[in-house]
């Protein structure tokens, strides 16, 4: 089975209005809550894709409970760790075109609860062909918190898809025990090497064989909309991807992570890899819900994405 981690969960709350007034009453028709946060995306595309999949992280509250239920509705297995904090809401009100966003926080996780995870967390490796783990880190746990969590992971040789930015990525590409996967978008590659980069393949290349990634399996850089620029080892791969209508390009991001976690289990190829990943990141843009793929359209957009080594 594939294992997710989501330590700081949300339920996703979306207000759609056709004009937000303010400082005023807005009433709202049809609202939506979803079980968030990055990895529960992952799990649920990989449920998708009928792989075997558990979620876990921390949760806590009437909130939490409120995500485990969601979970076992849409019969999705779970088994997080239990805190005495209040699993947040993150609210997005959709208006006139726009995206307005409300996020909470998050609970603050004792020292307890973070090793007590990291117990939680050797129990359910051995089970586990890979793992993802995806997001931001809650308050209270040290930075390198992930690092001790892919220390876990290599010292039962599983793999680790990892998808974060910023001083924790960069905290986990120092470790000695390094991820299998990145995949950072152009803007926090150019962050994590101090270089401001354009989408030349000269520069790309050079930029991925900075000593900051030496290590690392895959890296997978997100260009939008101009595909993706990948490293396996030694080889560079462009992906050129076809025009499509985006709907909402929220959770792209989390379906192609799902895609290379799948791939990795089944010991795909590159070229398979990169098309898979692409895909069903494409198949999220194209559909209203965050975190879902229609799988009927999954072909025709699989083959029509180009690997080209360069």
């Amino acid at each position: 089975m594939i294992l997710t981690l989501t330590l700081n969960p949300s339920v996703d709350i979306s207000y759609p209005l056709d004009e937000l007034h303010i400082d005023t009453v807005n009433r709202i028709q049809n609202v939506s809550k979803t079980a968030g946060g990055k990895g529960l995306n992952v799990t649920r595309v990989l449920s998708q894709l009928n792989e075997q999949v558990v979620a876990t992280g921390f949760l806590g509250g009437k909130i939490g409970d409120f995500i485990a239920e969601k979970l076992n509705h849409n019969q999705v297995k779970h088994s997080f760790f239990k805190i005495k904090g209040e699993t947040r809401n993150c609210i997005a009100i959709l208006h006139n075109g726009n995206q307005t966003e409300i996020l909470e926080q998050g609970p603050t996780i004792t020292v307890d609860e973070s090793t007590g995870f990291l117990k939680h967390l050797k129990d359910l490796i051995p089970k586990a062909k890979s793992v993802v783990i995806s997001g931001s880190l809650p308050k209270g746990v040290d930075s390198n918190y992930y690092s001790k969590i892919i220390d876990i992971c290599n010292e039962n040789d599983k793999p680790v898809v990892l998808d974060c930015a910023g001083e924790t990525l960069k905290e986990a590409l120092q470790n000695n025990h390094k991820p299998t996967v990145i995949k950072p978008n152009i803007e926090e590659l150019s962050q994590l090497i101090s270089t401001e980069l354009n989408e030349s393949t000269e520069e790309l290349k050079k930029a991925l064989n900075h000593q900051l990634f030496k290590g690392i399996e895959w890296i997978i850089v997100s260009l939008g909309a101009n595909g993706a620029f990948a490293k396996h080892n030694n080889q560079f791969y462009k992906v050129n991807i076809p025009s499509i209508k985006v709907l909402n390009p929220v959770g792209s991001g989390d379906s192609t992570v799902a895609g290379i976690a799948s791939a990795i289990v089944h010991h795909e190829s590159d070229e398979n890899l990169l098309k898979k990943a692409n895909t069903l990141g494409m198949l999220n843009a194209q559909e209203a819900q965050t975190g879902y793929v229609n799988m009927s359209n999954y072909s025709q957009l699989f083959d029509q994405i180009e690997i080209i080594e360069v």
